[in-house]
């Protein structure tokens, strides 16, 4: 597997702007999507924020509000990092104009989902850095935005390395290996093993550890892509949680290298891991990848 290099400086226009009140959002905010307005031929700016802040540009933009598309960012960001990725390719997909030419005003739901966790904190860090690789050879602008009432410094200061107009920029790739560099806490005592591993089996510990059947056929199908898509599996799956927070650890016999593994769309990625992976990302809430010198680990929890 070859590990994807950092594209070269492309047409995709990452930006961060910090603001710590009304007045300075609305001060970041207007330039960047008078900006989208001016461009000959751009379809019309896109401005994903919290529903506060979408009145504010709106008083703002006065009789130009008409032309910006606005969007509740509690209506875009509903689910994982990786939901996040999906959501803005399809919407590059239909709505962008040629090349994926297009101004998105881009708020994260800190104070919700994003902002929950250490750990929720780190996939949405990743997200930032690797939508640099990811969507390099689309000519989107996007400028992100990063209210500190919701936003710790911590968070913003992880931030801004994701992000190519700060001065502390960080390599994609040399930053979501530093992420990964944290090791993935010990499988439990009790961590059930289960050859193969088989839907069917995966789905029938599940129900009995409490998911619905629903959640527990998504869940033991993401578990069967992901198995696919790193084959050959080097020993067998280990299986622990309870509902909601299923988890099934794989062991593949060579290392992933790639860490925008699962996050293409599959019919953009022609080579694997590919579709599995991508699968098993939209599913769960985390998918959890360590290479190693004898291979690699892929960890899945449901939610």
């Amino acid at each position: 597997m070859t590990t994807r290099q950092p594209a070269t400086p492309a047409a995709f226009d990452h930006r961060m702007a910090v603001f710590d009140s009304d007045e300075a959002f609305v001060a970041a905010a207007l330039p960047f999507l008078g900006e989208g307005l001016a461009a000959p031929g751009e379809p019309p700016p896109v401005a994903i924020a919290d529903p506060r802040n979408l009145d504010l540009l709106r008083d703002a933009l006065g009789s130009d509000a008409k032309d910006v598309v606005h969007v509740p960012h509690t209506d875009w960001y509903t689910g994982s990092a990786a939901n996040a990725v999906a959501r803005a390719a399809t919407y590059l997909t239909g709505n962008a104009g040629p090349g994926g030419r297009i101004h998105l005003l881009m708020e994260p739901v800190w104070s919700g989902r994003a902002g929950r966790s250490a750990r929720e904190t780190t996939e949405w860090i990743r997200y930032e850095s690797l939508a640099n690789l990811l969507f390099a050879p689309m000519a989107t602008i996007a400028l992100c935005a990063y209210d500190t009432r919701t936003a710790g410094p911590a968070v913003v200061a992880a931030a801004r390395r994701a992000h190519p107009d700060t001065d502390v920029y960080e390599d994609p790739v040399r930053l979501t290996a530093e992420l990964d560099a944290v090791p993935l806490p010990l499988p439990p005592a009790g961590a059930q093993p289960l050859a193969g591993p088989h839907a069917a089996a995966v789905q029938t510990w599940a129900e009995g550890r409490g998911l619905a059947a629903a959640d527990a056929e998504l869940f033991a199908t993401a578990v069967a892509e992901a198995a696919a898509a790193l084959a050959p599996l080097d020993g067998t799956a280990l299986l622990w949680g309870e509902a909601p927070a299923c988890v099934c650890e794989l062991r593949s016999a060579r290392p992933i290298g790639d860490p925008l593994a699962g996050f293409v769309p599959p019919q953009s990625c022609g080579q694997e891991p590919g579709p599995g992976l991508w699968y098993a990302r939209q599913v769960c809430a985390y998918v959890d990848i360590r290479d190693d010198t004898e291979g690699s680990t892929v960890r899945l929890q449901y939610a």
